[in-house]
């Protein structure tokens, strides 16, 4: 259950100026190069106001030089922990590409205005499924949940615009620092980390592997 690195490395001197830059760059890489299965799928860790922490994996919908986006139910655990504390870790894990980006910043809710346009993107099914589930929520049983899918269905068919939920919608997360990892041979990977600066602009340290 070892794998060995032989990967090309990571050097400061090819970096662009922002991370999202590189974030670009390497995620063009994931999609149409390595061919990833989500490449947009990163896991978000958040933590409540005592510090308790949880995981679960997320899909990227959107991203640029103001932030990472994705959108839940605001009743979820991460909506909940969020309320509290919106210090939040994204993290990709590419691992056929033996690379990771560990992203690290402040999340925010997304206006209604942005919410409701992806809202309206979504499969239909997808936005009776916001509506169906409360999400994180004990249930009694899965009938329970197919009985409320179905009768939101029979409400809003196929064709007809569903609304969007009142307590659904987008977080946008403002990087402080973004972690590119690059897997090397003998465990000595690339660690190049963007460090955000007062003035706007952003610092690249190296890391111990």
């Amino acid at each position: 259950m070892r794998k060995q690195y032989r990967a090309a490395g990571l050097a400061e001197n090819e970096l662009p100026a922002t991370p999202v830059e590189q974030f670009a760059r390497w995620f063009k890489q994931a999609a149409s190069e390595a061919h990833l299965f989500e490449p947009n799928a990163m896991v978000v860790s958040t933590a409540d106001a005592d510090g308790r922490p949880s995981s679960r994996t997320v899909l990227l919908k959107q991203f640029d030089e103001q932030g990472f986006v994705f959108f839940t139910n605001y009743g979820s655990r991460k909506g909940r922990d969020l309320a509290e504390n919106p210090y939040v870790s994204l993290l990709f894990p590419w691992h056929p590409m033996a690379r990771q980006v560990i992203v690290q910043g402040i999340a925010r809710r997304t206006g209604r205005d942005e919410t409701a346009a992806y809202f309206r993107t979504r499969p239909h099914g997808s936005q009776l499924g916001a509506w169906a589930s409360e999400q994180s929520a004990v249930i009694s049983t899965r009938a329970d949940l197919d009985a409320s899918y179905a009768e939101l269905a029979a409400r809003y068919p196929e064709g007809e615009q569903v609304p969007v939920p009142p307590n659904w919608g987008g977080f946008r997360v403002a990087p402080q620092s973004v972690e590119f990892w690059q897997g090397r041979e003998n465990r000595l990977h690339d660690r190049l980390r963007y460090v955000s600066q007062a003035d706007g602009s952003w610092r690249v340290e190296r890391l111990s592997p």
